[in-house]
């Protein structure tokens, strides 16, 4: 076990560069075993939810490969999925996203429940509902899945929520079905439309990506293709929000704005300015944060889940008091408790909805990394802090954010990474 060490109050200044998206390069791993032929994924960050997709499409005798530091070869012509190992299906959430490939490769196969973040509930019924509406039969004895695909066939979904891994899982297994597939209240997140381009330059025919009903017309037999993997909103957000709670000329290079509209509208209500380039963004600190009055996570476009807890820590630090809203899981907000170790003034209404209010000097105290964006949130602070903060748990923020300690060194963080046994209050 690790944690991060934080010598909070160094002024930062610099470029900061984001990497490729976590949300993005997970479906697409998965779906590269759509084909026998070689698939050349780049703009891969080096994470630790990547090496345990490889390592699970490894062991199903997938041939996987790094091509330099950020591109990936990958062959699964030679997949087992009797090889899959259910000890790494169950340590993240993202390996549902080999129900829909697996089903489209496969006649019956087996699969556990997946793991991940601790966010709350996170059922898998949206998953189960979409791919049988395409003739997948999928029984559940306790935690095990077991899959019956042979009656695998185009159709006409509605999901029964604007599930993200559900909309890419269908998007997946629609990609190999003759005729046309129809998917209504699809997610429609930049990394939903990044798997959809890379399913396209396989040879399925696919329109309606980025808006709530996707039409896809499969092809039996998909090709190799060579992917580039877009920019992390979600990391790009983190750094944009660090710079506007800490007031620090923070350049965040490799970002596309598109992707961050209202994050970036809601910065600007709060006092911060910005200078745009093609592909990045400095800021412009703003003299006096100025509260949001309500931070309301929402499906994309609105604000995301994944950024709220970055806007809670930031909303810390600005006059006014905040409302915080997040509909989507009901354990969002457990960072807060950790915030109110450190001076924090919060006031939890329920597992949905809090209230903030700022300005409050934060001071070092010893706190848990609960989930990725939590850990992620609680270096913010850490770095606004008074004094020496520790963070448990470091493992779960490499989850999602590639060597952050070093990135954030390059701007000026006093921040290390320490083994559990190194650390003193």
């Amino acid at each position: 076990m690790e944690s991060f060490v934080i010598q909070g109050t160094n002024p930062l200044r610099g470029t900061i560069s984001v990497q490729g998206s976590k949300n993005a390069v997970t479906p697409i791993l998965a779906a590269a075993l759509l084909t026998d032929d070689l698939c050349e994924i780049r703009n891969v960050p080096r994470i630790a939810d990547v090496f345990c997709m490889l390592e699970i499409l490894r062991r199903m005798g997938a041939d996987v490969a790094w091509k330099g530091k950020r591109t990936l070869h990958i062959c699964a012509k030679n997949i087992d999925p009797k090889k899959i190992d259910q000890v790494l299906i169950k340590k993240m959430r993202s390996s549902i996203l080999l129900l829909g490939p697996l089903s489209a490769r496969f006649r019956q196969f087996r699969l556990y429940h997946p793991g991940g973040c601790v966010i709350g509930k996170r059922p898998v019924d949206t998953h189960v509902d979409a791919l049988q509406k395409l003739g997948v039969r999928i029984s559940q004895k306790g935690k095990i899945y077991d899959v019956d695909a042979r009656q695998r066939r185009s159709a006409q979904i509605v999901l029964k929520e604007f599930s993200v891994t559900a909309t890419e899982n269908a998007m997946m297994l629609a990609a190999i079905l003759p005729g046309r597939t129809i998917i209504k209240i699809a997610a429609m997140e930049p990394h939903v439309e990044d798997l959809g381009r890379f399913l396209i330059a396989m040879g399925a025919k696919i329109t309606g990506l980025g808006t709530h009903a996707i039409n896809i017309v499969g092809k039996r037999h998909l090709h190799g293709a060579t992917h580039v993997v877009i920019p992390d909103h979600n990391e790009a957000a983190t750094f944009l929000i660090l710079g506007t709670a800490t007031k620090s000329p923070i350049t965040v290079k490799n970002v596309r704005s598109k992707h961050l509209e209202l994050v970036l509208e809601r910065l600007e209500e709060c006092g911060a300015r910005f200078h745009k380039t093609r592909n990045a963004i400095t800021i412009i600190p703003p003299k006096k944060l100025i509260a949001p009055s309500k931070i309301d996570a929402r499906i994309y476009p609105g604000i995301p889940s994944d950024v709220q807890a970055p806007f809670g820590v930031l909303a810390t630090q600005a006059n006014g008091t905040t409302l915080i809203f997040d509909t989507i899981y009901e354990g969002r907000l457990n960072y807060l408790y950790e915030l109110k170790k450190m001076g924090a003034r919060v006031k939890i209404l329920n597992p949905h909805q809090a209230v903030i209010s700022g300005p409050t000097k934060l001071r070092g105290r010893i706190i848990s990394s609960l989930d990725l964006r939590a850990g992620a949130t609680l270096i913010i602070a850490g770095l606004l802090a008074q004094g020496k903060t520790i963070i448990r748990g470091a493992e779960v923020i490499d989850r999602g954010y590639e060597g952050i300690e070093k990135r954030l060194q390059g701007i000026g963080a006093n921040i290390k990474r320490v083994t559990d046994t190194d650390t003193t209050d």
